[in-house]
């Protein structure tokens, strides 16, 4: 699925993505296969320990929180 509709079926969730595509010239995802979706994004990351996907990716469909930290 590309990335446009995963934000838009899963608008404002953290979603656990497998076999993502990324568009190398600016570093953004253009398409994955939504293996997993809630709100809260500890429980997308336990999902991603319990489902073990090769090529995956976390990521926040909506504008992130202005109190959230983010590493890279």
């Amino acid at each position: 699925m590309i990335w446009t509709e995963i934000c838009k079926k899963y608008k404002d969730k953290w979603v656990l993505l497998d076999d993502v595509r990324i568009d190398e010239d600016n570093m953004q995802i253009t398409e994955g296969k939504v293996l997993y979706c809630h709100p809260d994004k500890d429980r997308v990351y336990k999902s991603a320990l319990e489902l073990r996907p090769k090529n995956f990716a976390v990521e926040y469909t909506g504008e992130l929180p202005k109190e959230l930290a983010v590493m890279l």
